[in-house]
């Protein structure tokens, strides 16, 4: 047997995350939608955000990895429901499709992220993966597109918010590497999807990240064949270290 829980569930960042996503659920989305859907869609959008934290928490509980697993799916099931209530509020307009927050779960084995799943609602789009399964987006394998010809046209995604002096170094130094560069802005952990699915070809991240921003999407980058390598070392980006603290990194094509 596996003693899943020989630390308290407060350790665990993806639950602490869960957590905070049903805080800023009722503090920025159920204040939006209209007095009369405060007991009806309000309350499914509150229960199924509040389920995911609570399956994480009760699949961290168990003794076995295969039920913590099992717990985690129906957590990604509830994601769902969310997409789908979500949906419904969007479509009404009660609230406006302009945001590009996400909900991160991962479930890391040692030092590798094996399960992945990066919904963003307000944009309809799910992302997830698997070990040895593949990547998908909203239900579609990725790679969606693939860029055979990178010496010519090169598409970097870097931070809308935290876009240091040294990773504005990195992407003016790219410029010598291909005839086109195209910079794309992007929220959240969004920018490594967008690599995954090959909308982008190179993210470098060189500003300060938590394990728990990345761990999720990063699970997705490995499993669409692309891989995350800290920078400037260019060695395999590693999770589950003592100090949670990301170290500088770039996404892109494996080699």
């Amino acid at each position: 047997m596996t003693d899943l829980s020989e630390k308290g569930i407060e350790s665990l960042n993806v639950w602490r995350q869960a957590v905070e996503y049903v805080v800023q659920i009722n503090k920025k989305v159920l204040i939006l939608l209209p007095s009369d859907e405060r007991y009806a869609l309000a309350a499914q959008l509150r229960r199924s955000a509040e389920s995911v934290s609570a399956n994480i928490a009760e699949g961290y509980g168990r003794f076995h990895v295969n039920d913590y697993k099992r717990f985690l799916q129906i957590a990604i099931a509830s994601l769902y429901e969310l997409q789908t209530q979500f949906e419904i509020a969007l479509n009404l307009e009660f609230i406006k499709k302009n945001d590009e927050f996400t909900v991160n779960i991962a479930l890391i084995y040692q030092n590798t992220p094996i399960l992945g799943v990066v919904y963003a609602p307000a944009l309809n789009e799910m992302y997830w993966a698997k070990q040895g399964s593949g990547a998908f987006k909203n239900h579609v394998r990725l790679p969606l597109t693939v860029n055979d010809t990178p010496e010519k046209i090169l598409t970097v995604v870097a931070s809308k918010s935290h876009l240091s002096e040294e990773t504005e170094v990195f992407i003016q130094a790219l410029k010598g590497i291909t005839e086109q560069l195209t910079f794309v802005s992007k929220g959240s952990s969004l920018k490594l999807c967008m690599v995954a699915d090959g909308s982008a070809d190179i993210y470098p991240r060189l500003a300060p990240t938590m394990e728990w921003d990345t761990a999720a999407a990063d699970a997705i980058v490995r499993e669409a064949g692309k891989m995350t390598y800290e920078h400037p070392q260019n060695s395999l980006f590693v999770y589950n270290k003592r100090n949670l603290l990301n170290p500088w990194f770039v996404v892109r094509k494996s080699v």
